[in-house]
Formats: structure tokens, sequence, C-alpha cells
């Protein structure tokens, strides 16, 4: 019975670990290209310094640091807002097909589901509006349910569709301004007003199209392809970062990379 209780106790303690190496794991993902690493690493630093301390048994130190974490968990809170808002956003998203989709992520659930996202289509309607100078932004919904930015007015129900895509942002269409969702195989909405991004080291040549493809992305597990007017570069903006695409090749390898 000893041996058994014991041995509990050992397994337990290795749950213990691994849950908390996959939440430290996933912490990292979310931080992972942001300003908020550093912070992020640093964190890490100092309870490694305040258990080695305990360790040693150095009880000034370890009651320093200590107070520091206790009162350093409210600071989080701020300097997290935006990465605590992504993670609750992607445990709490209401559709089960969605959740799957992120234990998928986790490797705790594996399926053989393809991607229904026609990339053909999205590929080919980014190469030519690069090629003609048409501006563009595309958000593709992962598992985070994108509801909240859609205005009543401005939802729609389109199949995915190259010619659909350049007609929207063309433009003289009254549907150009703003950005699409794309919700699988369907444009949900059109003309969305998108967050911007608060980044201080945004290059002046990226204009409010990539800050709003960057804001989204910070926000959420979206993922956003640009298209600029002045200079029909492509750009992937994916977990706050910005991405130059220089053909489609390269863009389908992400796409495939991302939504697979």
């Amino acid at each position: 019975m000893f041996f058994w209780d014991t041995l509990k106790f050992n397994v337990i303690e290795i749950v213990d670990v691994l849950l908390v190496s996959i939440l430290l794991f996933y912490l990292y993902k979310l931080v992972k290209g942001t300003v908020a690493i550093n912070i992020f690493a640093g964190i890490v630093i100092v309870y490694l310094i305040f258990k080695l301390t305990q360790a040693l048994q150095m009880p000034m130190l370890s009651g320093i640091l200590g107070g520091f974490m206790n009162v350093g968990m409210f600071a989080l809170i701020v300097v997290f807002q935006q990465e605590i808002r992504k993670f609750l956003l992607m445990l709490g998203s209401s559709n089960f097909g969605r959740r799957r989709r992120f234990f998928k992520q986790l490797r705790l659930l594996k399926t053989g589901n393809q991607n229904e996202t026609d990339l053909k289509a999205l590929v080919e309607a980014c190469e030519h509006m690069s090629k003609t100078n048409t501006g563009a932004l595309i958000v593709l919904e992962r598992n985070n349910n994108l509801d909240f930015l859609i205005n009543p007015s401005h939802r729609t129900s389109i199949k995915l569709n190259s010619s659909i895509i350049q007609s929207i942002f063309f433009k003289n269409s009254p549907l150009h301004d703003g950005a699409i969702i794309v919700e699988k195989n369907n444009i949900k909405a059109t003309r969305i007003a998108l967050p911007v991004a608060d980044q201080a080291n945004i290059h002046q040549r990226f204009g409010l199209r990539h800050r709003a493809a960057l804001g989204i992305c910070e926000k959420t597990d979206a993922i956003a392809l640009v298209v600029s007017e002045e200079r029909g570069e492509m750009s992937y903006a994916r977990d706050g970062i910005l991405i130059p695409i220089s053909n489609k090749e390269e863009l389908i390898k992400h796409l495939e990379k991302d939504l697979n």
C-alpha cells in the first residue's frame, strides 16, 4: 500500500510538471514575435532565481523575490492583457468544430480533416490584385470566432471565389473599404473595421491595411492577407508578425501550413 501511494504521488507530480510545461509552451507561442516576449523571459528568469534561493535557504533574497512575484501578478494582467484576451478567446470558442481544431493544435486530438478553404481561389485573387495594384485585406478565421467584429449590415454568405474577391476590392466597388472575413470556404462579412496594431516598430512604409492586419492577429489567432495598393506587394500576417510574400508558391506554403 505504501509503494502504491508513493507511485501515485510520483505520477501526479509528473502530470503536474507536464501540464505546466504545456501551459508555458503555449504562453510562449502567444507572445512570440511581440514586445511581450522579453517581459515573459524576464519573468521566467526571476521565478527560477526565486525557486533557487528557496532551495538554497536564502530567506532575505527569497522573501524579496517572493513579494515581487506576488505583487507582480497584478502587473502581469495589465502587461499581458492582449495575450490573455487571445488565450481566453481560443479557449472560449463556442463552436465545437473550432474546439476540435484547438485540441488538434495541442496534439491531444488528431484527425484527418483537410482544410476546407479554397486556397487556389484565394491565392489566384491575391496574385491578380498584386499585379493590378488593387489594395485588399482578407482575414481568415481559425479557432477564434470573429463575430464580435461584424456589424449585421455587413454580414454576407458568399462562397469563396477568386472573381468575387477581386470584384469586392475593385477600387470603385462600394465594398472595397475595409476587410473581408473568410470562414472555411465562405465570405461571411465585408467592409469590416479591424483593430489597429499598437506596435511602435512597424515600418513607415506600411499603411493602415498592414496595421489592421497586425492588429487582428495580435488579438486573435486569425490569419490576414494584405495586398498593398501603392506597391502591389503581398504580405501575410500571423501572431502579430508581418511576413512579406514574394510569389504565390510562398503564399500557398504558409496557408497550407497554418490552415491544415
